[in-house]
């Protein structure tokens, strides 16, 4: 009994040997290719975590430096954000926040040079779409209608349809294209939600271009309400 045991064994053994030799190598390569995937993939959300930290801290530098005031440090923060970790939300927060203060203090170009970087190189399509919205009011401001109108045509975020209409109209507005910014701010005017305060803005101009929107219909059923509710007033 001992023996049939042994034999079995051995049997076993001389299998799982056969086996080893055909598939070792592939079952090997294959298990340190896994390791070697997770520790990738480990060291990979680490360096992520690392990155945003210092992406973070630089942030927090130029946040700072606007409270201040002080342009010089706005800038150098911003370079470095842009340098060191240009993928980042924070390069891309910068840039809004840098631009909006060199703006304030006059600084235009600078101003246009943060909000094309943001443009070219954002990750996010809403970040590119606020930053070319803000740099086609620059170029129009300097007269570059054509350049403001193409930099518009590339705002395409979902969303935004609106205010790209409303920008354009603002632009061909200043370019004596009357009827053009008419039919831009039109659109925007349809595009935004009948609660959306900025409504209120776009409905002023196509109003000083003599083309107020037509007031909401009232409902049949609230206009007989309230022509019963004057009759009960008599």
């Amino acid at each position: 009994m001992a023996t049939q045991l042994d034999l079995q064994e051995q049997e076993q053994l001389d299998s799982l040997k056969a086996f080893w030799k055909q598939y070792g190598n592939l079952i090997t390569w294959t298990v340190i290719a896994a390791l070697a995937v997770f520790a990738g993939w480990n060291g990979w959300k680490y360096w992520q975590r690392e990155q945003g930290f210092k992406a973070g801290a630089l942030y927090e530098e130029l946040d700072r430096a606007v409270a201040a005031g002080n342009a010089e440090r706005v800038q150098r923060a911003l370079s470095d954000l842009q340098a060191k970790f240009p993928k980042t939300v924070f390069a891309e927060q910068g840039a809004l926040l840098a631009a909006k203060m060199q703006f304030d203090k006059g600084q235009l170009d600078a101003a246009r040079a943060a909000l094309t970087w943001l443009a070219d190189n954002g990750t996010q399509d809403e970040a590119r779409t606020i930053a070319r919205l803000r740099l086609a009011a620059l170029q129009s401001a300097a007269k570059q209608y054509d350049e403001a109108l193409k930099t518009l045509e590339a705002a395409k975020a979902a969303g935004f349809e609106a205010l790209v209409a409303d920008r354009r109209g603002d632009v061909l507005l200043a370019q004596g294209k009357t009827a053009e910014a008419r039919a831009a701010y039109q659109a925007a005017w349809a595009g935004m939600e009948a609660t959306l305060d900025y409504r209120r803005v776009v409905d002023a101009k196509l109003t000083a271009l003599g083309a107020a929107p037509a007031p909401a219909a009232v409902p049949v059923a609230a206009s007989a309400a309230v022509a019963a509710s004057a009759g009960a007033s008599k």
